[in-house]
């Protein structure tokens, strides 16, 4: 992942769609200290994901507000970007529930300093509608919930866009050195964000109500080096980087859907047929697009479910990357329409074998946030549609597995030896293929 985002450093400033004035944003000489105390009241009954974190871009500067930027109050001001450590007013609240926040899944964003929030305002001027705000949306600090200062969230520290939810189709986006707004767009390191250099005050539970486990890979390896060359274009096409990365080659081993109790070793125990048929489904009213077919890596690695390698329930089990050799543990089925996908131009990527679907949770430990899960994402099989498992789909042979979860920014890609997640790029070392 690192490498993809070095690959487009480069050309973040110039990619920029906005362009800003140099402006002096320092305002006010000094608070009226009654009045910002009463408009910027902090809420000691808040659910915080992330307390006193750094918000960094993606060439690695930091978030900040100066104090005296806005009004007397403290609103008004602009969300700024520094060196991180070279000033105040960087460190960050990523809030949950509380007070502002009654929406399920998702964020408010509360700056420590003043306790006000992200705030995205259409009808101020261009480039002054992305400021901070009491938090309530009312001046004086008497409102409720406002979704102008809603931000969708899954758990999880990024890289990720912010999408008001006033308007889904705009995102804040880097301008030099002050945030503004701009329309969403795939990969577009201008619009990602990371929350840094601060533990979780609490666990996340993740969105699909399962405790974190690392899943062991169980299907027998037959492993050896095999160095790719790969050509990835940045945003400006006339600026390319070639770079080396390693990958193994696994041999497939066919491990059939057990019908009986047998070992499990992701989350250890032994599985249990009845409570994996149960949560894995067949759904007999869904449109496929393709049935019973193998996808393909952008290096020609093929997508392998071992139904052995998760829990009890045949959840949570790594989706390897093996040399094709058509087995049944390699055969997926694209389904557009159904009990588990009610969104147009979308898919679900679903094992042929064991009915589990191609899931998304970027609450789960890094490398271990793509895995087959229960379609309609609840462990015990009933759950209906979740946007972690609905991938873009308008037809084709050509699959960008990028979870409408996370609005485009991030996909599943090939790792190791099994895929993983990282920051879409809009190019084709993301793109799997659909193969017979």
């Amino acid at each position: 992942m690192t490498f993809l985002w070095v690959v487009s450093l480069a050309s973040l400033a110039a990619a920029s769609p906005v362009s800003l004035p140099k402006l002096s944003y320092r305002a006010v000489a000094q608070l009226d200290q009654a009045a910002f105390e009463e408009a910027q009241q902090p809420d000691p009954t808040a659910t915080k994901a992330f307390a006193s974190t750094l918000i960094k871009t993606a060439d690695d500067r930091c978030l900040f507000v100066d104090e005296l930027s806005g009004d007397f109050r403290a609103n008004l001001t602009p969300i700024q970007i520094a060196q991180c450590g070279s000033t105040q007013g960087q460190e960050w609240d990523i809030i949950t529930n509380g007070k502002h926040n009654n929406a399920p899944n998702s964020i408010i964003i509360v700056s420590t300093l003043t306790n006000a929030c992200f705030n995205f305002d259409p009808r101020r001027a261009p480039g002054n509608q992305a400021l901070l705000f009491s938090c309530g949306g009312r001046a004086d600090g008497g409102g409720d919930v406002t979704d102008s200062q809603l931000f969708p969230f899954n758990g999880g520290a990024g890289p990720l866009s912010l999408s008001p939810e006033n308007d889904e189709d705009i995102c804040f986006t880097v301008s030099d050195s002050v945030i503004d707004v701009a329309p969403c767009r795939a990969g577009d390191l201008s619009q990602l964000f990371t929350f840094g250099d601060s533990l979780s005050l609490q666990p996340n539970e993740t969105s699909i109500g399962t405790t974190t486990t690392t899943a062991a890979l169980t299907t027998p390896l037959t492993t050896t080096s095999t160095t790719l060359s790969q050509e990835t274009t940045s945003a400006p096409a006339s600026q390319q980087t070639t770079a080396t990365f390693v990958t193994s080659s696994v041999a497939a081993v066919e491990t059939a859907n057990p019908t009986e109790a047998v070992p499990v070793s992701g989350a250890g125990g032994v599985l249990q047929p009845t409570a994996a048929a149960e949560s894995n489904q067949r759904d007999d009213s869904a449109t496929r697009a393709f049935s019973s077919v193998s996808i393909q890596s952008p290096d020609g690695r093929c997508l392998f479910v071992d139904p052995t390698a998760g829990d009890f329930r045949e959840n949570l089990i790594p989706v390897s990357l093996v040399t094709c050799a058509g087995t049944p543990n390699e055969k997926f089925d694209i389904v557009t329409t159904g009990k588990h996908n009610n969104a147009e131009n979308s898919a679900l990527i679903v094992s042929s074998l064991m009915n589990g679907c191609i899931s998304f949770d970027g609450r789960r430990d890094a490398g271990d946030t793509v895995n087959i899960f229960s379609c309609g994402g609840r462990a015990d099989g009933t759950g209906e549609t979740n946007s972690g498992q609905l991938v873009p789909f308008t037809g084709g042979t050509k699959l960008t597995l990028a979870p409408e979860s996370e609005r485009n920014a991030t996909c599943i890609v090939a790792g190791n030896n099994r895929l993983d997640s990282e920051s879409c790029t809009g190019d084709s070392s993301q793109v799997f293929t659909i193969a017979s």
